[in-house]
């Protein structure tokens, strides 16, 4: 019988993260893929990610509904409690030999305190990292929870095991992301035509002849009160520099609605012909647009990850990726709106770097799914020290 293998995607970065991995499974002729996709992936305000998995290919097996409106910390912490008791009924139903949970969300909790608690076998990917904000927390725990570690770097191997997980339980796959552009640099060419056509958005169609730049930035959930203050830094940065920009929608994290007010505030004070906003496009279209791009503004974990790979430079607002492994790529900065677009006006000037395989060579999913097919599945955990 083949192993039956439940991977839980909560958001749309989340999919972007593992789709390279559910591809291997499923091409497996020894696993079987279950997909429950859940909180954020679902809601169309964020950009229903539920569509373009099952546009994708993949069938999805359970759906949960778990993300109670408000974007504040009573929300996200009530969320999750919703999302553990929904998942341990999903758990019992599917039977899954092994469940996988991504990264650091407070969803990713949801999913491993529920398969902890009903003796399923957990797969962490990306623990072993170091970041700021309550993913910082979150991670480490699922790191206790689980019980295989597919982690992206050789010194996130080294953290986890220094941690007291076993050696001979954590693995230096790579990161799946890297997987994503590699596929998706094998074709390059993207038609921005046939973009704003699809996934549409809000904003004029920005003149692109001079490049753009993509902007993503979350809120942080340990500073979720400056949200408002700190996009708003961004926004003053990118419309003063006056380049084309392409901007995506923020997770659901705490502080989501008002970078989100922020946004839209600033949208009827100010004039942006240049800005065009998304909710979502599919992964590997999206790894294009960056790709073409003259550099990522934000803070997202993807101007660490997929641009050190493309070599694509990077400005790093705030706090949010503090102490994760870096490439020459990334330029850190404040939120502030000087220091923001200095470092832009830099990026324009410096061009492409090599490309840095800090995150993985691209073929992070195979390795996980041979994994994932002889890998002895344990529960029982003991602290080596």
């Amino acid at each position: 019988m083949p192993r039956k293998v439940c991977v839980v995607i909560t958001a749309r970065p989340s999919y972007a993260r593992i789709r390279s991995v559910l591809e291997a499974i499923q091409a497996h002729p020894e696993l079987e893929l279950q997909l429950v996709v859940a909180a954020s992936a679902l809601l169309d305000r964020y950009g229903n990610t539920q569509n373009v998995i099952e546009r994708e290919g993949f069938r999805i097996d359970r759906r949960v509904y778990m993300i109670l409106e408000g974007e504040n910390l009573v929300t996200s912490a009530k969320s999750t409690g919703l999302g553990m008791s929904e998942l341990a009924t999903v758990f019992d139903d599917l039977q899954p030999d092994i469940v996988v949970t991504i990264a650091d969300r407070f969803e990713t909790m949801a999913t491993a305190v529920a398969a902890a608690y009903t003796n399923i076998p957990l797969v962490h990917i990306q623990g072993g990292e170091v970041t700021g904000s309550i993913d910082e927390k979150v991670r480490h725990a699922v790191t206790k929870l689980a019980d295989l570690h597919m982690v992206a770097t050789e010194r996130a191997a080294e953290r986890v095991v220094r941690m007291g997980e076993r050696p001979d339980r954590v693995f230096n796959t790579g990161c799946p992301s890297i997987d994503l552009a590699r596929h998706a640099l094998a074709n390059p060419k993207i038609d921005l035509d046939a973009t704003f056509e699809r996934f549409g958005g809000v904003g004029e169609r920005p003149d692109v002849s001079g490049g753009y730049v993509v902007v993503l930035q979350h809120p942080v959930t340990t500073e979720y009160e400056a949200s408002r203050r700190h996009v708003e830094e961004t926004l003053h940065a990118i419309a003063e520099s006056g380049i084309a920009a392409f901007w995506f929608w923020p997770n659901v994290d705490a502080g989501s609605d008002g970078t989100s007010k922020g946004i839209r505030a600033f949208r009827e004070s100010h004039a942006l012909p240049q800005v065009h906003f998304f909710k979502n496009v599919p992964p590997e279209d999206f790894i294009r647009i960056l790709h073409r791009s003259r550099c990522v503004v934000g803070n997202s974990s993807v101007g660490i990850r997929e641009c050190s790979y493309m070599g694509v430079p990077a400005v790093n607002i705030g706090g949010r990726q503090g102490g994760r492994d870096r490439g020459r790529n990334v330029i850190d900065v404040a939120y502030d709106r000087k220091q923001i677009r200095s470092a832009i006006e830099r990026c324009m000037t410096i061009g492409k770097f090599d490309s840095d395989p800090l995150y993985g060579d691209g073929h992070s999913g195979e390795r996980i799914a041979r994994l994932l097919v002889d890998v002895p599945l344990e529960i029982e955990k003991r602290l080596p020290y």
